[in-house]
């Protein structure tokens, strides 16, 4: 298989079920963060991957990568393709929730909003962070142009608070010191 079929020459692509849009259809621009999400993910994991203060941390960044495939999958379905791609299961959102919640036992609660910084892993964290949050915009809109699986919306949320944590508890595991926001 040709990995160029020339179809897009014109600004124009094939979402799943047949229709055509627009290179800049908010779905479009919806798979597109998610999946500059997903690299960026890759990033953070490969930062993390010979250091084993964060063993147990690649093994749920892969999964996440593995979902946020099928959140792609599930903002590229367009009319004519409802039903060709498996909502988000209720247990990958209950995995991130363990996740966190395991993250939290082991650093210090606060009360004020986190600066990132400190260490190279604990930026990539944020830099994840922001741009989930930025993903979970762009669902909300490509859902105003034709309604998404809300197994998106949920996940998306949920993986951001995950990111956030993350970052906290990557903070903590390296021994940098936690800059929180003083107004």
């Amino acid at each position: 298989m040709k990995i160029y079929t020339k179809s897009g020459d014109a600004g124009m692509t094939s979402l799943i079920g047949g229709e055509r849009v627009m290179k800049y259809d908010p779905r479009v621009e919806a798979y597109g963060t998610v999946d500059e999400l997903t690299a960026f993910i890759a990033l953070l994991a490969d930062e993390l991957r010979d250091d084993s203060r964060a063993e147990d941390v690649i093994a749920d960044l892969e999964r996440i990568e593995s979902v946020l495939m099928t959140v792609e999958a599930l903002l590229a379905v367009g009319y004519g393709g409802d039903g060709k791609v498996a909502p988000i299961e209720e247990c990958r959102v209950e995995a991130l929730e363990q996740a966190i919640d395991a993250m939290q036992s082991e650093i210090p609660p606060i009360t004020k909003f986190t600066i990132p910084g400190g260490h190279r892993a604990v930026s990539l964290a944020h830099v994840c962070r922001t741009i989930c949050r930025r993903s979970e915009r762009a669902a909300l809109r490509a859902n105003e142009v034709k309604s998404i699986d809300q197994s998106v919306m949920k996940y998306l949320n949920r993986l951001s608070d995950y990111l956030y944590t993350l970052g906290r508890l990557l903070t903590e595991r390296f021994k940098v010191e936690e800059r929180l926001w003083q107004p």
